[in-house]
């Protein structure tokens, strides 16, 4: 009796990965900030069965080779599930090895399209509670148009981010019958983009379209403003991250870009996410707020998956087919969550779940009074 007691106190092991150091630390510690806050309310309530979830937490510093070799090391741990990746180079690198070991991966962060295009569907261990970028460009590019600037000038850095964005920007334009008025492309760390910008100047573009996750989307909106050239600055999820908000300033006013979550209390659920993270971590701004509330869903939504195993099997198909079949819907802080993944689909955020953001005084707020107003409503997946 006292060894079954001693199993049923074991923690469920799920492993994290992300880069606490090195410059994408400003999502990766977010990241597993709201994977810890949801992992300490979950066991207030009991874990799984009375047993605790434990997070087994790994750096990959932002660098595909680190992140592959702690993958490995979270397989060898035999945690039961991993959340993890904000960078989809570093992902795809790591990709076969929880493929190969049957071991069940959500993404909670990086958002390039060939993430969960690897593998067929049905046999896919890879899960994604993240916009993907195949849905991120079609709707910024639905924005634009709207807007009435059809002459985009895409600039893209050479990481699999920046190509994979650049592939879904061009797709997005095609299917308005549209292409690209210039393209640029950079490597990270560059730090004068005003040649290409001159160039996508003469070309006539009228807005600009940036595919990068660092400091070079504020070098391209330093160098913008200082050709004196007032043109708007688009793009992903990237465009709310610190690195460009802080690092270009005033020149980062009024960009736009694709978000999930937005750090305003526009419900209660919102209001209570917002209110606990800054109790917890001490802090009145979170440095990436989408990174954190994805993390916080992604949590929970392996929770409720594992939960619906009563015999306790939590070997990697068992939670795989739980995750396909999460029968409880999961009003998360990003989204309300209704069978987020079936066999045939491993994305759990479709496209009406986005809104656009805006930079307006050194914050991220709504692009449009509407888009606030159907934010107190939580969306669900289409």
């Amino acid at each position: 009796m006292a060894c079954t007691s001693a199993l049923a106190a074991d923690p469920v092991r799920i492993g994290w990965i992300g880069p606490l150091t090195g410059p994408s630390a400003d999502f990766g510690v977010p990241m597993l900030n709201g994977a810890k806050l949801a992992v300490d309310e979950i066991n207030a309530a009991g874990g799984y069965m009375g047993r605790p979830l434990e997070l087994i937490i790994k750096d990959d510093t932002g660098v595909p080779d680190v992140g592959l070799a702690r993958s490995k090391e979270l397989v060898t741990e035999k945690v039961t599930a991993t959340v993890g990746f904000c960078n989809t180079g570093v992902a795809m690198k790591s990709l076969d090895v929880f493929q190969n070991s049957k071991t069940p991966l959500i993404v909670p962060c990086a958002t390039g399209t060939p993430i969960t295009e690897k593998y067929p569907a049905p046999e896919s261990y890879i899960f994604r509670t993240s916009a993907r970028d195949a849905i991120q460009a079609p709707f910024v590019v639905e924005d634009i148009v709207s807007r009435g600037w059809t002459k985009v000038a895409v600039f893209a850095d050479t990481t699999a981010y920046g190509e994979a964005g650049l592939n879904d920007v061009i797709k997005a334009l095609a299917a308005k019958n549209l292409k690209p008025a210039h393209v640029a492309r950079f490597a990270l760390g560059v730090k004068d983009l005003s040649s290409e910008l001159k160039a996508a100047q003469t070309a006539g573009a009228q807005v600009i379209f940036s595919y990068t996750v660092g400091p070079e989307n504020a070098v391209i909106a330093r160098d913008r403003q200082a050709l004196g050239w007032k043109v708007p600055q688009v793009g992903a999820w990237p465009l709310s991250f610190p690195f460009f908000i802080d690092g270009a300033k005033e020149a980062a006013e009024g960009a736009l870009m694709a978000q999930t979550f937005i750090a305003e209390p526009s419900n209660e659920r919102r209001r209570a996410f917002l209110s606990a993270y800054g109790r917890k971590y001490k802090v009145t701004r979170i440095s990436v707020p989408m990174a954190a509330a994805q993390a916080y869903d992604t949590v929970y939504l392996l929770t409720y998956a594992v939960l619906g195993i009563r015999n306790a099997d939590l070997s990697g198909p068992s939670v795989k087919a739980a995750l396909e079949n999460i029968p409880r819907i999961y009003y998360g802080v990003t989204a309300t969550h209704q069978q987020p993944f079936t066999k045939e689909d491993k994305d759990a955020v479709s496209s009406n779940m986005l809104v656009m953001g805006m930079v307006k005084n050194g914050a991220v707020t709504f692009a449009y009074p509407e888009d606030k107003t159907k934010n107190l409503f939580v969306q669900r997946k289409k």
